[in-house]
């Protein structure tokens, strides 16, 4: 099932792979670390909270590091934060998160394993049996089958804490101040960090210890605003349990002028075709900036180093060469090779006037139409603008087309006699196109 072909590095050591690669920003012992990974083939897991029913492009990340340690025969353990979930990561967050109810939270775990099946072999078969009195033990049902994943959440050992009985057990070993100096801490103390999240760093190093305890988890990995929780953990299973565990951290995907990626008008760029359309996808990764081409090849595609170092050096309009084979390599890999094909020749069409099928279709009653609609209005209803103010400006600038006619007349109606064979093509700018089909 593993998407990474064999030509991908020349490496054997999966450590080399992800520095080539350029993934690896902190660790808690580089030499102990490759060492490790090149001896052993070990159990690692990064922890994913439920904060929505889906993954975005920030949590794919994290799920191509997996795939790259699967290749290379280490056991992934998806950690599903139905626990931590419950109060929220304040990591890189400038206001506290929503407090979810606990159907929703169980809703968003299940949906998150069947979007991780889509890219990581699982052993289903295999079990957490969870630990009795929260403090006891839990074990595995068996060991699981060679070259596997596995899935636990946090749940299971989480929610049935008794909070006094868990402070007393394990704050005891945090001390208020380190937390304090902690990155994950400061950013928030300005505008307010309420006592529910100081809570989560405990929580979150408790998982590093009962996932080395139980079922002798030897790594932690995840984004670089997770280094703090990492390190409380490690700490952590070293006192309570004479555990010697790692940490390593990977760069958030930032754009050059270090914004996170994955941003739309629309809010995430999310793996799920129903809420980003393969089309959108696509079109998001073809029309990243020409800093950003080489490390988006880097990390988001499986192509041969040679391969990426060649496209990124591409200049001037061969540079848009480079971004094709990126947006089609992405989407590939999310949404497979048939809708790669269909965005990539949608896009394609779009700005060549050929072929419309394959681009995003919005269906509109023709009686909506029947007395004429404001092309502000029509815009509006379609997405493109947020508001009539953008919608003008939109006009007024020049960024608008109706099957590559400009409209400069803010008041032009759209009325069916302007569609042709029912269909229109909608164009916002240089990006944003879509075909509208009466019905």
């Amino acid at each position: 099932m593993n998407f990474i072909p064999d030509s991908v590095s020349e490496h054997t050591n999966v450590y080399d792979v992800l520095k080539e690669r350029g993934f690896i920003e902190q660790t808690t012992d580089d030499e102990a670390i490759r060492e490790l990974l090149g001896k052993e083939k070990i159990r690692f897991y990064i922890g994913f909270d439920p904060t929505a029913d889906c993954l975005h492009v920030g949590h794919f990340m994290q799920v191509i590091i997996m795939m790259y340690m699967q290749k290379y025969g280490h056991t992934p353990v998806v950690l599903i934060g139905g626990g931590t979930g419950m109060v929220g990561d304040p990591s890189g967050r400038t206001d506290m998160r929503q407090i979810m109810t606990i159907e929703t939270i169980e809703h968003n775990c299940n949906r998150f394993k069947g979007l991780f099946d889509k890219f990581i072999d699982f052993d289903d078969d295999w079990k957490y049996q969870g630990n009795q009195g929260v403090y006891e033990p839990g074990k595995e049902n068996k060991k699981p089958e060679p070259g596997k994943a596995v899935a636990v959440n946090n749940a299971h050992w989480i929610r049935p804490l008794n909070y006094v009985e868990f402070i007393r057990e394990i704050g005891r070993h945090f001390s208020v101040n380190g937390m304090l100096r902690a990155e994950c801490f400061k950013q928030r103390m300005e505008k307010g960090l309420s006592f529910l999240e100081f809570n989560y760093m405990l929580m979150q190093s408790y998982d590093f210890m009962v996932m080395a305890r139980d079922i002798d988890c030897k790594m932690q990995f995840g984004g670089n605003d997770q280094w703090s929780n990492i390190l409380g953990g490690i700490d952590l299973a070293r006192k309570e349990c004479d555990k010697q565990v790692y940490g390593m951290t990977f760069s958030l995907l930032t754009t050059s002028d270090g914004n996170k990626m994955g941003k739309t008008q629309k809010g995430a760029l999310w793996l799920d075709a129903q809420k980003t359309s393969p089309y959108e996808f696509y079109q998001y990764w073809r029309n990243v900036a020409d800093a950003d081409v080489e490390k988006c090849l880097r990390m988001l595609t499986f192509l041969p180093m040679d391969e990426v170092r060649r496209l990124a050096a591409l200049e001037d309009q061969e540079i848009n060469k480079a971004k094709e084979i990126l947006a089609y390599e992405v989407t590939k890999l999310v949404h497979g090779e048939e809708e790669a094909i269909k965005a990539r020749d949608g896009a394609r069409a779009a700005f060549s006037g050929g072929d419309l099928s394959n681009m995003p279709t919005i269906e509109m009653e023709k009686s909506k139409l029947a007395d004429g609609m404001g092309v502000v209005s029509f815009i509006k209803e379609l997405g493109l603008v947020p508001s009539n103010r953008e919608g003008f400006m939109t006009i007024e600038q020049g960024g608008l087309k109706l099957d590559g006619e400009k409209i400069m007349d803010k008041k032009f109606m759209v009325t069916e006699e302007v569609f042709k064979d029912s269909k229109l093509l909608v164009e916002k700018g240089k990006k944003k196109k879509v075909v509208v089909k009466l019905k």
